[in-house]
């Protein structure tokens, strides 16, 4: 089989290689990706039989990529980090995906199961997926200590890291506090219009009233986040290039 791996982290890339080698899967590798942009390119002019698919990339998600490549016969083996919302849409399609770092016999699994799986089959099945994600996409699943409790993002305003523990605050002034660490939610939020400004804290950006330069952000709650002066250069880029209509 041809494959197309589509993954914006370098590293993951260079290790699904090495443990494609390893299985002796006979799968090549006709190319790599880490943008939508460019992987819509590649897919249409290599036309691959199997694509490992990251979930989030630099420039949008993975069913941004299967919309513009819809036209393809192609297979999908999706890889994500371990993020409950997309867990959730994936196993309710009865999609096969890889968590990452990608575990050596979970990835031998996964193709062996999609060798024998027409297209058409899957693309009902990614269908499913894309339906839930249309509609939870701007929701967060948070794990609490004697429940779930969904969130709305578009009415997350900021959270904050403590040992270990994050907290998230909402516009309607609640605040939920999980057992996990803020890079636990890291990737999902960058990719929802959220900042990480500092170390312990990420942000909304529609909710930024000002900044002030001394290395402060204010939210139109009156909530005052911090700015740290590695991460300066790269929130101001973010913030400045917003756009907020």
């Amino acid at each position: 089989m041809r494959a197309l791996i589509v993954e914006d982290k370098a590293y993951i890339r260079k290790g699904l290689i090495s443990l494609l080698n390893l299985i002796d899967a006979q799968i090549e590798v006709v190319g790599e990706c880490e943008s939508v942009k460019d992987s819509v390119v590649v897919a249409k002019a290599c036309n691959p039989d199997l694509i490992f698919l990251d979930i989030n990339l630099t420039d949008g998600t993975a069913f941004d990529f299967l919309e513009k490549t819809e036209s393809l016969d192609f297979k999908v083996i999706f890889i994500t980090a371990y993020e409950e919302y997309a867990l959730q849409a994936l196993k309710f399609g009865a999609v096969d995906y890889l968590l990452k770092p990608v575990d050596v016999d979970e990835l031998e699994a996964a193709i062996k199961k999609i060798v024998n799986l027409p297209v058409a089959v899957q693309k009902q099945q990614i269908n499913t997926v894309k339906q839930l994600w249309n509609n939870e996409g701007s929701k967060l699943i948070l794990s609490l200590q004697d429940s779930f409790q969904v969130i709305d993002l578009n009415e997350l305003m900021f959270c904050e890291s403590d040992k270990g523990y994050t907290t998230f605050y909402c516009n309607d002034g609640k605040k939920y506090m999980v057992s996990k660490t803020l890079k636990e939610f890291e990737e999902r939020l960058l990719a929802v219009n959220f900042t990480r400004p500092h170390q312990s804290f990420m942000v909304n950006l529609k909710y930024i009233d000002k900044y002030e330069k001394s290395g402060a952000i204010f939210l139109k709650n009156g909530s005052k986040i911090p700015v740290s002066s590695r991460k300066k250069e790269s929130f101001l880029s973010t913030f400045l290039s917003w756009d907020k209509n």
